[in-house]
């Protein structure tokens, strides 16, 4: 599938963008220019201005795989945010010589399995669950683009409710920038969001040893919020690989 995709500057280091589900390569506008190198963000298929398809996650890597080739990106330096951040995973999966990997705040979906949530008594963990649920879901009834088939797909996906996994499994240095602050939500979930951040917090360092943890101060729309800080993040992970 040919992929819409944008370039951010001309020479460099080749970097490779990903947005997150329901976004498309703007999300990058502010960002990418601090990037050290040249960059080029994509429409994951389904998303933006790429054509619509199936949500298979070799296909997706397949579509990413051609627009490396298309744009002449010679062993990218491949960061993701949220879901982008999950295939930034596949991706240095499917290319161990991936000099570096780098997943903006893509873990875990909000909605996981409860045993991934920390100090939150059941009852609570359980009905907040389902609330969150059930905002999301009807939330999903007015999302047009990416459609039913893809989002339904992912929901279910254990790739997305779980990303630790495959986390795991990349041996190419990976790097794992986590919000501290929480996305407006209702009052009453904000306990389950605290848990979810505990549950990543003690669960990375014993699933995950192979990666690298950074925390900012930010919700999980960083890339907007704070694009020089991440940038400068991105660049610092980048730039220690290489010059090692």
């Amino acid at each position: 599938m040919k992929l819409a995709a944008r370039e951010h500057g001309t020479d460099g280091r080749p970097f490779l963008l990903l947005h997150g589900l329901g976004g498309d390569s703007s999300a990058w506008e502010t960002l990418a220019p601090h990037l050290d190198g040249r960059a080029v963000a994509v429409d994951l298929r389904g998303h933006g201005e790429s054509p619509d398809g199936p949500w298979d996650w070799e296909a997706v890597l397949d579509d990413l795989d051609d627009t490396a080739v298309h744009f002449g990106l010679d062993n990218p330096v491949v960061v993701g945010h949220s879901l982008g951040g999950i295939l930034a995973a596949m991706w240095a999966l499917r290319h161990p010589e991936c000099p570096a990997a780098i997943s903006l705040d893509g873990h875990r979906s909000a909605t996981t399995d409860p045993a991934n949530y920390a100090g939150l008594p059941d009852d609570r963990l359980h009905a907040g669950l389902a609330r969150l649920n059930a905002i999301f879901t009807a939330q999903l009834e007015t999302v047009t683009r990416p459609d039913r088939s893809i989002t339904s797909v992912l929901r279910t996906a254990p790739e997305f409710l779980d990303a630790l996994p495959v986390f795991a499994k990349v041996t190419s240095p990976f790097l794992l920038v986590l919000a501290t602050r929480n996305l407006p939500v209702p009052p009453d979930l904000l306990p389950l969001m605290d848990a979810h951040r505990a549950g990543l917090r003690r669960d990375l360092p014993a699933v995950c040893p192979n990666v690298d943890v950074h925390e900012i101060d930010a919700t999980h729309g960083m890339v907007v919020e704070q694009p020089h800080e991440v940038a400068a993040v991105v660049n610092h992970f980048v730039s220690n690989r290489f010059n090692a």
